[in-house]
C-alpha cells in the first residue's frame, strides 16, 4: 500500500479495518459462517479484542504528520458547501436543487451499492451494465477509485479501531470523520493494507480501468458536468450551478459517507455484539441510504442488506440492489438467516434485539407497527 505521495486530494472514504492480530469476530463471506458453534469462544475473541482497544494509546505511538494540501482543500470544501447552501435558499433555480439532490444519490448510491457493498465486500454479483453504472456513480461520489475504497474499507473491517483501521474510531469524532484523511496513515495501515487480498478486484477489468484512468474520468464527472449541465439545460448562472450542484453536492456526499466511520461508531444500540462499537444508528441510516445499521454490518458485512430489518425507505441501497435483482443485472445475493441473526444476537448482543411477545409490545418497533397491514378492520 502506498502512502499518500499522490498529487491529488486523497479523499479515500472507507468504512472498517483493525491493527492487531487478535480475532474481531467479523466474518467475511470467504470465512466459515458456524459462528453459532463456537460459543463462548467467540465472545472471548470479541471481549480480548474489545480491552485490547481500550489499553491502546495509539496517540503516543506515533507522530501524525499533517497534510496540508489537503486540510487547505477540505477547509475551501466546506465553506464553498456552506455558501452553496445560502445560494440554494437566494439565488438557485428550483432544477439546480432538485438536480443537485439527485447527483447527492447517483454518487451515494456508487458508494454504498458500488464501491462498499459490491466491491468491498462481496454481498452480490453484478452484470457488466450494473457494474457499469455504478463506476460512473462512484466516479461522481470521488472518494477516490473501487480499488483503493475496497482496500481501505477491507483493512477497516478486519483491524477495526486499532492502530491499521485507517479512521479507527477511538481516535474521536473528529479523527474518524475527516480528521484520518488531513494526516499521514499509521504505518499499521500500510503494513495490514498490504496483507489484505484484493486478487478479486485485480481481475476485475473495470475496476482496474477505472483506476487506470480515474485522474481523467474524475474531474469531468464529478465537476465540470455537473456545473455544464444546469448552465446549458436551464440557463443556470456559473455561480449557482458551482457552488449548488458541485461543491454543495460533493461535500455533502463526503460528509454523509464519513457519518459511517463516525456517528456510526460511536451512537446506537448493539443488539448484535456489545463488545464491539459500530452501533444501529437510524439518522446515519437515512441520510446515508442504508449504512447507518453498522452493528449488524459490521458482524454479518457479507449480507447485501447490511441490516436484519427496515424498510427501503431507511435502506434505499436495498431498494436499488432489489431492482436490478429483479431484472437480472444483480445475482448471488447473500444474507444471513434468522436463526443466525437471533442467535448470534442472545449470545453478544446487548439485549436490544429482544424478540416481542406480540401486538403492542413495548419492544416493537414503530416500523414494525407502521408497516403491518391490518385487514378487515371494524366497521364504524
Amino acid at each position: 500500500m502506498r502512502q499518500e505521495t499522490s498529487n491529488y486530494l486523497d479523499l479515500r472514504v472507507p468504512m472498517a479495518p483493525n491493527t492487531s492480530s487478535a480475532p474481531t469476530g467479523v466474518l467475511f463471506e470467504g470465512d466459515s459462517t458456524h459462528t453459532d458453534t463456537m460459543g463462548p469462544i467467540h465472545q472471548q475473541a470479541s471481549e480480548d479484542l474489545a480491552e485490547a482497544c481500550a489499553k491502546e494509546t495509539p496517540e503516543k505511538e506515533y507522530r501524525i504528520v499533517p497534510v496540508w494540501r489537503n486540510i487547505v482543500l477540505f477547509a475551501y470544501l466546506h465553506l464553498a458547501a456552506l455558501y452553496g447552501a445560502y445560494l440554494i435558499f437566494t439565488s438557485a433555480k428550483l432544477q439546480t436543487t432538485i438536480f443537485a439532490i439527485l447527483m447527492y444519490q447517483a454518487g451515494a448510491t456508487g458508494i454504498t451499492a458500488g464501491a462498499h457493498r459490491l466491491w468491498a465486500h462481496r454481498a452480490y454479483k453484478a452484470k457488466t451494465p450494473l457494474k457499469l453504472i455504478l463506476l460512473l456513480f462512484n466516479t461522481l461520489a470521488f472518494q477516490n477509485h473501487v480499488y483503493e475504497w475496497a482496500r481501505d474499507h477491507r483493512v477497516h473491517h478486519k483491524y477495526s479501531e486499532t492502530n491499521a483501521d485507517p479512521h479507527n474510531a477511538k481516535r474521536g469524532f473528529f479523527f474518524s470523520h475527516v480528521g484520518w484523511l488531513m494526516c499521514r496513515k499509521h504505518p499499521d495501515v500500510i503494513a495490514k493494507g498490504q496483507g489484505i487480498d484484493l486478487s478479486d478486484l485485480k481481475a476485475d477489468k473495470l475496476v482496474m480501468f477505472q483506476k487506470k484512468h480515474y485522474m481523467k474520468l474524475m474531474p469531468v464527472i464529478c465537476f465540470v458536468l455537473p456545473t455544464v449541465i444546469p448552465m446549458v439545460a436551464w440557463s443556470e448562472s456559473f455561480l449557482n450551478a458551482w457552488f449548488v450542484a458541485t461543491m454543495f453536492r460533493y461535500t455533502l456526499t463526503l460528509n454523509v459517507t464519513w457519518l459511517v466511520n463516525s456517528a456510526a461508531h460511536m451512537w446506537g444500540q448493539r443488539p448484535y455484539d456489545k463488545f464491539i462499537s459500530p452501533a444501529e444508528n437510524l439518522g446515519v441510516a437515512i441520510f446515508a441510504m442504508g449504512e447507518g445499521w453498522h452493528n449488524y454490518h459490521h458482524v454479518f458485512p457479507w449480507d447485501y442488506k447490511t441490516s436484519e430489518l427496515g424498510t427501503y425507505g431507511t435502506n434505499f441501497t436495498t431498494a436499488f440492489i432489489d431492482f436490478f435483482a429483479r431484472i437480472g443485472w444483480a445475482y448471488d445475493l447473500k444474507t444471513v438467516s434468522s436463526d443466525m441473526v437471533r442467535t448470534r444476537a442472545q449470545r453478544t448482543g446487548d439485549g436490544s434485539h429482544g424478540d416481542v411477545w406480540g401486538w403492542g409490545d413495548k419492544d416493537m418497533s414503530a416500523e414494525d407497527k407502521q408497516d403491518a397491514t391490518v385487514v378487515h378492520p371494524k366497521s364504524e
